[in-house]
């Protein structure tokens, strides 16, 4: 299905759901599903990313007691704000001693999130989380490259294939050569830009989150497969996680 464009002045806003589907809990088995790996030898869990079924990126332990996933959007200013505030505590107290597993699913929340999101993603598990902080850092960069763009040339957007679109998205933000710079050569990310199943991936990945748990806005953060409840900050998101530490 062709998806909808979105001007830009929508970008700090939540795309409506897809579907008023009932939301079905996730089942407790779906989180115990990981499989254990060796440990690193430098004990420094930060250093094993694996994807996941999901179609996230898993960083840290796999069977780590508390499951940390965040859902967010690379248009989303308040997931920026997560990233740069949080994360680096996250990563050094939880993650890095393999107390706490944490996963990023991507909620695209309109086409140029989208192109974003296949970059970053473009070559796997290897580099998805540093292309990610690199996304964030720039976000003010790109998102004021692509709000230069004219109202005819966003409506065109509309008649292309979606191949098409996110490859002019991309020529809009100049992600191919941003990502030329971070290690990913123009063809590579040529081919990501318009692999169909790429796409249809990150479409399913929203769609699966509105069937299973109500998305208030990004970043929405799941403890252990449910969603922990007005914690859209490291502030109020970390006490979560010592709760269910049990410390």
């Amino acid at each position: 299905m062709k998806l909808a464009n979105a001007i830009l002045a929508s970008v700090a806003v939540l795309a409506s759901a897809a579907c008023n589907a009932e939301k079905k809990p996730a089942s407790d088995d779906t989180v115990a599903a990981a499989k254990p790996v060796p440990p690193p030898a430098n004990g420094d869990w930060t250093q094993v990313v694996t994807a996941t079924p999901e179609g996230g990126f898993m960083m840290g332990n796999p069977t780590a007691k508390v499951k940390l996933v965040e859902y967010g959007s690379l248009t989303c200013p308040h997931c920026k704000a997560f990233e740069e505030e949080g994360v680096p505590n996250l990563l050094a107290n939880y993650v890095k001693p393999g107390k706490v597993s944490y996963e990023f699913r991507n909620y695209v929340r309109d086409p140029y999130d989208i192109a974003a999101s296949l970059i970053t993603r473009c070559n796997g598990e290897q580099s998805f989380f540093p292309l990610t902080v690199a996304m964030y850092k720039d976000q003010a960069d790109w998102i004021g490259k692509l709000q230069q763009v004219g109202p005819a040339q966003q409506q065109s957007l509309e008649s292309m294939s979606p191949q098409t679109e996110f490859m002019t998205i991309a020529k809009w933000a100049g992600f191919q050569q941003w990502a030329a710079m971070r290690g990913i050569p123009t063809a590579k990310s040529t081919q990501c830009l318009t692999d169909q199943s790429k796409i249809d991936q990150l479409v399913q990945m929203n769609s699966d989150a509105t069937d299973q748990y109500d998305i208030p806005g990004t970043p929405t953060f799941l403890i252990n497969g449910k969603v922990v409840d007005k914690a859209a900050t490291w502030e109020t998101l970390e006490p979560n996680l010592k709760s269910a530490i049990g410390g």
